[in-house]
């Protein structure tokens, strides 16, 4: 039976379309912008080059504030900018991006559609009532949603037309079964990958001394006030590195001041992220709570930067305490601070963390999870043509 599924999938590929093309053609929507920082956007570029690699012809399509980040893109116009999840969504419900989403979708002839978020307003709504191709939907949040709750009956009717379902962890998987999909649509778990000699093989910022590098939107659930009250307890010549902004920039500026050993970065572009996150002494994440797959401490592995974060679900969905990462309990400053000290001056401690975390990314690579999702691919496609 499996040799017939893969013969069936293999002449799918192999036998000429009516378009003349022999090749798979993957249509990878996004509903936030691909021109903004965020680890759902760098997921989604980063698999449809992963994709390419592998000789499939992989589109992606969704908001671009700004000229496409790379020419595989299809822009669907600009993003608005959303609460969600505690954070801001730049996605685009509007009228004009939903019909150059329906253009896109007609003249592409997609073989197989992969939604990222799926239950998002925007692109990914449009892509799910129109339903062109078998759809794979992969769900990357955690926690609560908004749009779940008050759109229940929307978003309960759209799920149904998902012909298969993943989660990057299993709070993303609860936060999909929430969401009152089809009862007999099994949701795996994957994993988010990482590109890692993007990040190997970066360029370094130059540092004057010892540093640590936070990234993230300056909310409280990414826990840098934790992270400024720790620093208090680190010797004189430690350095911080805050990049990104947020609602609590203001305040945390003003209350916790700016010594000179405490850069405040503002936006980054990811040119410079790879630039930070090669040259820092260590990547601290001290999220409260919420995360759903803490794809930035992979970021940081491939970088060979050793890893302090929060002892979060989301974050022991990637690296396992004591040997990829230090983790500590979220919100404790002196707690935070010891686990600091050891990644920035113990040095057996810190070489074993970065061998073991080099071990991890590798694991998860983006080219391990486009192999993965390779293969739910032809599965969805070899049904099809039963």
């Amino acid at each position: 039976m499996l040799l017939k599924t893969a013969l069936m999938v293999d002449l799918r590929w192999r036998t000429k379309r009516p378009d003349g093309r022999d090749t798979l053609k993957i249509g990878i929507i996004c509903p936030y912008s691909l021109t903004l920082p965020g680890g759902v956007q760098d997921q989604v570029l980063g698999l449809g080059r992963a994709l390419r690699n592998r000789g499939i012809d992989a589109r992606v399509l969704g908001p671009c504030d700004g000229a496409p980040p790379d020419a595989a893109v299809t822009p669907l116009g600009n993003s608005i900018p959303t609460s969600a999840n505690g954070s801001i969504a730049p996605i685009a419900p509007d009228g004009p991006a939903q019909l150059r989403t329906v253009r896109a979708l007609r003249e592409e002839r997609f073989d197989l559609l992969h939604l990222h978020e799926p239950l998002s307003p925007g692109p990914t709504h449009t892509a799910l009532v129109m339903h062109p191709a078998p759809i794979l939907a992969t769900f990357h949040a955690a926690g609560e949603s908004a749009a779940y709750k008050y759109m229940q009956p929307i978003v309960r009717s759209l799920s149904s037309r998902i012909d298969g379902a993943c989660a990057v962890s299993e709070q993303a998987r609860l936060m999909a079964r929430g969401a009152h999909m089809k009862s007999d649509i099994v949701v795996d778990i994957v994993f988010n990958g990482v590109e890692v000699a993007r990040f190997a093989n970066a360029q370094r910022s130059p540092t004057e001394g010892p540093t640590i590098l936070f990234l993230g939107r300056h909310e409280p659930r990414k826990g840098l006030r934790t992270l400024l009250e720790a620093r208090s307890e680190l010797p004189s010549n430690v350095h911080l590195w805050i990049a990104g902004v947020g609602p609590e920039t203001e305040e945390l500026r003003s209350h916790f001041g700016d010594d000179g050993r405490t850069h405040w970065l503002g936006r980054i572009t990811e040119a410079e992220k790879l630039r930070r996150m090669r040259a820092a002494s260590v990547f601290c994440a001290p999220a409260l709570g919420g995360e759903s797959f803490g794809i930035v401490l992979l970021e940081a592995m491939a970088a060979s930067t050793p890893v302090v974060a929060s002892n979060i679900d989301g974050y022991r969905a990637v690296v396992r305490d004591g040997k990829d990462a230090i983790l500590v309990p979220p919100g404790e400053a002196g707690a935070l601070a010891q686990a600091l000290r050891t990644a920035l001056f113990d040095d057996v401690e810190r070489n074993r963390v970065i061998a073991s975390g080099q071990e991890r990314c590798h694991e998860l690579s983006m080219a391990n999870l486009a192999g993965l999702y390779v293969d739910k691919y032809q599965a969805m496609l070899a049904n099809v043509t039963t």
